[in-house]
């Protein structure tokens, strides 16, 4: 049976309709991007190279969003920065979202940008500086953190050493290299950025890793991508969209750490190229590690981490982990 020929006068009125349909499309495909603020928590490094992969490869625009990436002020507090939405998202830590948390600051971790913790002590080997109780009667370069106090007292404690007998100076955004020749015995690094620029600089370090003494102080997620409580509730999609973004541009670094290195220094020109693309080539696989997917938290490491500081009472109160973070948002 053969199918009936459409008359003019319907297929006129189909013309219309693609016509009308068309025209009503068009203010959506010219729809502005919205305007996204990502603040990050030192100068661009290969922590953050993910971020700038997705801005180069225009993986933001694919989203719909203008993306800024800016530095922190010296002396300003990430934290609120983004629970006040002055900033959209910011590069955190879950230490710092646990002890914001548990001041009342409505922020969120969305994804872990590495998974497990690669972050350590460092002093120049002629410190003399091998583990924890070596702190004692050493000058420590401080950031400003109240949690730093609080992790070498366990973490010396741990050792048989006091944390009383550490003098704490606060070098704030200092360099490293600068800060030990001349100020202080040691400082809190992540390796995969510092301890790779010692073995360029053949600067020979010790480094107390913190995953080393997991037994003292359990593995928990540093770096971590946080935004507000408030965007989560009110624009999930944009959150969504971003995370989308984002995670894109950590598993192309991932898999390309080369290229991708040439991307971070395209937008940080004023870094050191040997510095980035070692750098990245070390930290690419811990990225996402032994995870499923990038930017996967597990419960029970904010469980575990949340339990930690409550045994010690390192915190005003204990937070409740389950609503620290979220995987909702990833792809």
């Amino acid at each position: 049976m053969s199918r009936p020929k459409l008359s003019k006068i319907a297929l006129l009125f189909l013309l219309v309709l693609m016509v009308v349909s068309c025209q009503a499309a068009g203010p959506t495909a010219t729809t502005p991007p919205t305007p996204v603020v990502v603040m990050l928590d030192w100068f661009p490094n290969t922590n953050h190279t993910g971020l700038y992969v997705a801005l180069d490869k225009g993986w933001y625009t694919e989203e719909g969003l203008a993306v800024e990436i800016v530095e922190p002020a010296e002396g300003s507090t990430l934290v609120q920065v983004v629970a006040a939405g002055r900033a959209d998202f910011g590069i955190s830590y879950q230490e710092e979202v646990s002890h914001a948390r548990s001041e009342d600051v409505p922020i969120v971790s969305i994804a872990a940008i590495i998974q497990h913790n690669t972050s350590g002590f460092a002093s120049p080997k002629d410190r003399g500086v091998t583990r924890p109780k070596d702190f004692e009667g050493k000058r420590y370069g401080s950031w400003g953190s109240p949690i730093e106090r609080a992790v070498l007292d366990v973490l010396m404690a741990c050792d048989g050493g006091d944390v009383n007998e550490v003098e704490f100076i606060d070098i704030g955004w200092a360099d490293y290299f600068t800060v030990v020749e001349r100020d202080v015995d040691f400082a809190w690094i992540f390796y995969g950025w510092t301890g790779v620029e010692a073995e360029l600089r053949e600067a020979p370090v010790d480094i107390v890793m913190l995953s080393d003494w997991s037994d003292c102080v359990p593995d928990y997620y540093t770096p971590v991508i946080i935004t507000s409580e408030q965007n989560i509730a009110e624009k999930p999609e944009l959150v969504r969209s971003f995370v989308a973004a984002i995670a894109r541009g950590f598993e192309f670094a991932i898999e390309d750490p080369a290229e991708a290195a040439d991307i971070l220094l395209k937008y940080a020109p004023e870094s050191n190229p040997d510095l980035v693309h070692r750098s990245q080539e070390w930290l690419s696989p811990h990225y996402q590690a032994d995870a499923a997917r990038w930017g996967e938290q597990k419960l029970e490491v904010w469980q575990g981490y949340a339990d930690w500081i409550a045994d010690r009472e390192l915190l005003p109160r204990h937070i409740d982990p389950k609503k620290a973070f979220t995987n909702e948002f990833l792809p």
